[in-house]
């Protein structure tokens, strides 16, 4: 019996999240309103998301020997995401991403890989009884596109639905990662990177979906365009379609991406 329906190839890390009016202009120092602290990750977030929805979820991950580490391990423990495959790698701090958010709700991140950056092939073929065994493995870039590939590869071998979301995104990616993905999930900015066109609208997301499947793959285009909606178009069916959705005040957009591909 399979460990997990949906298997998670990606990263783990701790936000530190300062709270500001705006964003600091370069050279600048400025006090935060309030401080946070929190799990994340993108491979971590769409995990935990998956589980809270019901899924059997299992993550592919490496964190450091470190509290943070320990503190990760036990959050997915706390959630009923499968484990085996996270390992703590002995001497290596955990990832860590510094996050501000404005009153608007929007958000910069930089993030510090940790162990993330250690997540060789190697851990693909260690996992591979757990991966080919799902029905869905998710994948983003916050580990080595050479991982990616791999897993995704491994995945569409085995006939395993595969989800690839392209964040941060990274120009001059191996075709051959879009060939595999099932569906390509990315948001305006991750677009622009990797179509070139200029993704500020429902417009541009409709020529930027249309531009990337018109490579070697992927099956489907999901482009996020926050508050307005969502375009996509699958392969070989009429398209690209505009899904408008309802406006809200947001709180904070840190994790909505991710939130929407767990989900």
């Amino acid at each position: 019996m399979a460990k997990a329906d949906i298997v998670v190839v990606g990263s783990c890390m701790k936000d530190l999240i300062c709270y500001v009016s705006n964003f600091p202009s370069p050279g600048e120092t400025m006090s935060c309103d309030k401080f946070e602290t929190g799990f994340g990750g993108k491979g971590a977030n769409q995990c935990v998301m998956a589980a809270k929805l019901g899924a059997r979820t299992a993550m592919v991950a490496k964190v450091g020997d470190d509290d943070i580490g320990k503190a990760t391990l036990d959050n997915f423990s706390s959630h009923g995401v499968y484990i085996e495959h996270v390992e703590r790698v002995c001497g290596v701090a955990s990832g860590v991403a510094s996050i501000a958010v404005n009153n608007s709700g929007e958000n910069t991140i930089i993030i510090a890989a940790g162990a993330n950056g250690l997540m060789s092939t190697a851990v693909v073929e260690e996992a591979r009884d757990l991966i080919q065994n799902a029905q869905v493995l998710v994948c983003q870039l916050e580990i080595p596109p050479a991982t990616v590939k791999a897993a995704l590869l491994l995945a569409k071998q085995n006939g395993v639905r595969t989800i690839f979301n392209p964040a941060p995104a990274v120009s001059g990616l191996d075709e051959t990662i879009y060939s595999v993905s099932d569906i390509l999930c990315l948001n305006e900015t991750e677009a622009t990177i990797l179509t070139g066109i200029n993704v500020d609208g429902v417009a541009t997301a409709k020529e930027a979906a249309m531009s990337l499947l018109s490579r070697d793959g992927p099956g489907a285009v999901v482009i996020t365009l926050g508050s307005r909606g969502v375009v996509y178009r699958e392969r070989g069916l009429p398209g690209p379609h505009h899904v408008p959705v309802e406006i809200i005040k947001a709180v904070d957009t840190t994790g909505a991406g991710d939130a929407f591909v767990g989900a």
